[in-house]
């Protein structure tokens, strides 16, 4: 019974080998008597998947292209802010409160003062925004990985308006982030609280007044003064 199937699946294959010979012999005779039609619509056929094949590659190199163009362009704005960091922190803290001045200077503060004494109740740095608002700045060098305590953010918040009459109170420094407490309470009291990432925004160019919004409300929209 073996031997029998093992006969027929042998004739069968032989079968149909021999019809597939045919059909491939039907089809060169098709082909040659038609070739004068067959063979433009062929070129065409081919140019038209040649030039399709050609532009997916295209497509695909523009957008490796781009893509790692925008990486490179992120990779150097993160480099250029963590070199700029890198000399900030290499700063004295006075050499720091006269740096974080003349970032307002840059960006159109006038009248700009920087204290550089002990007992200056927390006005490290005074001047005016281009809009005539009194600005006050508190500068803490820190270490990059601290973190401003709420009792750093206590201590400006008793002396920026009710000692220095400020509009803007700024606390900047080159600490990695406030606490939720120093956070919390600069929200509530209008103080503009720039870590070390936002600081890094401004000395890479970034101006002052898109930074002020990004601190909970210490804008000094309640109080305004006429340009001085």
């Amino acid at each position: 019974m073996a031997a029998r199937r093992r006969r027929m699946r042998k004739r069968t294959r032989r079968q149909l080998q021999g019809w597939g010979a045919g059909a491939a012999a039907l089809v060169a005779l098709w082909v040659a008597g038609n070739w004068a039609k067959v063979w433009p619509v062929l070129l065409i056929v081919l140019a038209v998947a040649g030039a399709g094949a050609a532009g997916w590659v295209l497509w695909r190199a523009h957008r490796t292209a781009v893509g790692e163009d925008r990486q490179w362009r992120e990779q150097e704005a993160v480099r250029a802010r963590e070199l700029s960091m890198a000399e900030v922190d290499a700063l004295s803290w006075q050499a720091f409160e006269h740096y974080v001045a003349d970032l307002c200077r840059r960006d159109g503060c006038t009248k700009v003062v920087v204290s550089g004494k002990s007992g200056d109740l927390g006005a490290d740095v005074v001047g005016h925004l281009a809009d005539g608002r009194k600005l006050v700045v508190q500068c803490k060098k820190y270490a990059p990985h601290r973190s401003v305590s709420s009792q750093d953010m206590q201590k400006f918040v008793g002396t920026a308006r009710p000692e220095h009459g400020a509009d803007v109170a700024l606390f900047v420094t080159t600490a990695r982030s406030f606490t939720k407490a120093a956070q919390g309470l600069a929200e509530r009291q209008d103080i503009v609280a720039l870590h070390r990432n936002l600081l890094g925004s401004w000395a890479g160019g970034a101006h002052l007044d898109t930074l002020i919004p990004l601190s909970g409300r210490g804008d000094g929209t309640k109080r305004r003064r006429s340009p001085a």
